[in-house]
Order: structure tokens, then C-alpha cells, then sequence
């Protein structure tokens, strides 16, 4: 417990205390010589939404933003045991799981990530790539994002193929996701997505259960002040399932208070899921919110600027 609670102390004074804003232009060259040309109408040049969503994530899942390019983001999250485990666990913070992962953007378009989760030993790999962008005054336009991913456990091998004799593949540590961003923001105060999603899994339990799942996500975002914002995502299973990890299945629903300081946001979160991947967030939630089953926890990103913006080429500033 007093582990758990001094890393998030210090991981709050680090970050909040070391803050820094990025600027980045999300407008090309073409487009910024139409928004200098006072002579040209706005009605027939179009400009790009921006901000959409604070961060590349909503809660738990992926938003439709990315990181720019030579930017490399820095994440912490963290989620403590459910609230309903009495005081005897101090109401779940003395069990924590932890996901350490670096996000970086090749391009403005195409963005990449490693991650590691204490959760079954888990690391991840992605690819998110920018389909289309929302254009002002356009009511019937969206942005579109692309999201692959790729987990493997490195738990040992399971007690039942080692029984049995069987071979433990390396591929039975595998699982995939695909999914598509489709992203509106209405106004400066609210934005929605929807994350039409498939997650593959090499094994599973037991024949009963499924390879593979589709699952429809629904995110938003609502702005309560300049500093402050309330967040949620909902993912519903459209395949059956019955059990994982032992237990019943449910749809995960979360939500997170943003509160932006000095160039980034940390996020406070509470869902009924205790993991930090998607392909076990969306097939393997076992908590259920009727029952308490809820998790508190945290994001916190840092970015750093790798690759020198040109725009910035001749700065004094030197810290990059």
C-alpha cells in the first residue's frame, strides 16, 4: 500500500512540476496561404477541425488524435483494485496493475507505440494511421482513423498444457485488434466517436468460447471549463460470451475527468475494468458497476520533442 501510494505522489509531482506545452500546426502549407489571402471566401476553402479530443486516448481506448511527427509521448496508467474490496484493502489501492508505454509520430499521419502491463505480463504493439479529417462547417464530415494492434503475454505456460504434455506455441501468447475511428467534433465543448472494433485471440479457454470478437465502441468528450473535462468510452459485445478468467463477462464502461496542466492531461479514471489493453478491456472485463465493481486509476502522458520542427530550426530556444 505505501508502495502504491508514493509512486502515485511522486508521479504527480513530477509530472505537474515539469509540464511543458507543445504547439504543433495541424494545418499544411496550402492551407495556410488560403487562411492569409483576406480575398478568399471562407465558404470555399475549408479548414481542418483540430482538437477534437485533449489526448490520444479517451480513457482506456484510443482516441482519433495522434501525436505530431518527431513528438515521442510518455505514458503511465495505472489501476488500483475494485472500491468494493472493503477497508481491509483500503477500498483497492493495495493492488494496483501498471502500464508503462512510449507512443511516437513518424509522420502527422502515422503514429506508433510499445507498451508493458504488469496485467498477465503483457506487451503491446500499434499503429495508428490518419484516414480522413473533419473540415469546418461541414456537418457530414468526419475524421477516420485506423487502428492495428498486436499483444503477447509472456506469462508462463498454462498449467493445462503442462498436464497434459502439450505444446505451448508461441503464437498461443498472441492477440490482435483492428479498428476503425470514426470521430464528429460539434463544438469547442463536446465530442463523439464511434470504434467499430474485431479482436482475434490464437487460444482461447475452451472450445466454447470464441477466437474471435466485434464489439461497437461509443466515446465522447464534454468540456466543463478551460481546464477541466469529463470523458467516457462503452464498449458493447455484439458475440456472445459467457466466462473469462473464470468469471462472467461484461461490457466495460468508463469514465475520466481530464484536467489539463501546463501541456498535458492527467486523467482520473474509474472503470469496471481491470486491465489496460484493448483486447482484454473489451473480451475479458469481469466487473460489473451494479455491484461495485469498480476501479480507480490514472493517466499521465509527457511528451518530448525528438525531431527538431522546422519551423524552429533557427530558436533560441535548445531544449528539444
Amino acid at each position: 500500500m505505501r508502495v502504491n501510494l508514493f509512486l502515485v505522489l511522486l508521479t504527480m509531482f513530477v509530472f505537474v512540476n515539469n509540464s511543458a506545452t507543445l504547439a504543433q500546426s495541424d494545418t499544411s502549407d496550402n492551407d495556410l496561404e488560403k487562411m492569409l489571402d483576406a480575398n478568399q471566401s471562407s465558404s470555399k476553402h475549408s479548414e481542418y477541425i483540430t482538437a477534437t479530443f485533449k489526448g490520444t486516448r479517451i480513457v482506456n481506448g484510443h482516441s482519433v488524435e495522434n501525436v505530431g511527427k518527431g513528438v515521442l509521448d510518455f505514458r503511465i496508467s495505472h489501476r488500483f483494485g475494485t472500491l468494493n474490496s472493503g477497508s481491509e484493502n483500503f477500498w483497492g489501492l493495495d493492488n494496483a496493475i501498471t502500464k508503462l508505454g512510449l507512443d511516437y509520430g513518424i509522420t502527422n499521419w502515422l503514429m506508433v507505440g510499445i507498451g508493458r502491463s504488469t496485467y498477465q505480463k503483457e506487451f503491446d504493439f500499434f499503429t495508428k494511421i490518419k484516414l480522413t479529417r473533419q473540415k469546418e462547417h461541414k456537418m457530414m464530415s468526419f475524421s477516420v482513423s485506423y487502428v492495428g494492434s498486436v499483444y503477447i503475454q509472456s506469462l508462463p505456460a498454462s498449467t493445462f498444457h503442462l498436464d497434459t504434455g502439450q505444446t505451448y506455441f508461441f503464437s498461443n501468447r498472441v492477440c490482435y485488434m483492428n479498428q476503425l475511428i470514426i470521430a464528429h467534433k460539434f463544438s469547442n465543448a463536446f465530442s463523439l466517436q464511434l470504434m467499430p472494433t474485431h479482436v482475434h485471440y490464437n487460444l482461447v479457454d475452451s472450445t466454447k468460447d470464441p477466437n474471435d470478437i466485434f464489439a461497437l465502441g461509443i466515446g465522447g468528450r464534454i468540456k466543463l471549463s478551460n481546464r477541466i473535462a469529463l470523458t467516457g468510452e462503452y464498449y458493447y459485445n455484439f458475440t456472445p460470451l459467457s466466462e473469462a478468467n473464470g468469471l462472467p463477462v461484461h461490457n466495460t464502461l468508463s469514465f475520466g475527468i481530464d484536467i489539463e496542466t501546463g501541456g498535458h492531461v492527467f486523467q482520473l479514471v474509474f472503470t469496471n475494468s481491470t486491465s489496460l489493453s484493448e483486447r482484454s478491456v473489451i473480451g475479458q472485463t469481469n466487473g460489473d458497476w451494479g455491484n461495485g465493481d469498480i476501479h480507480f486509476g490514472f493517466n499521465i502522458s509527457r511528451v518530448f520533442t525528438i525531431v527538431q520542427p522546422k519551423e524552429f530550426k533557427n530558436s533560441r530556444n535548445k531544449i528539444w
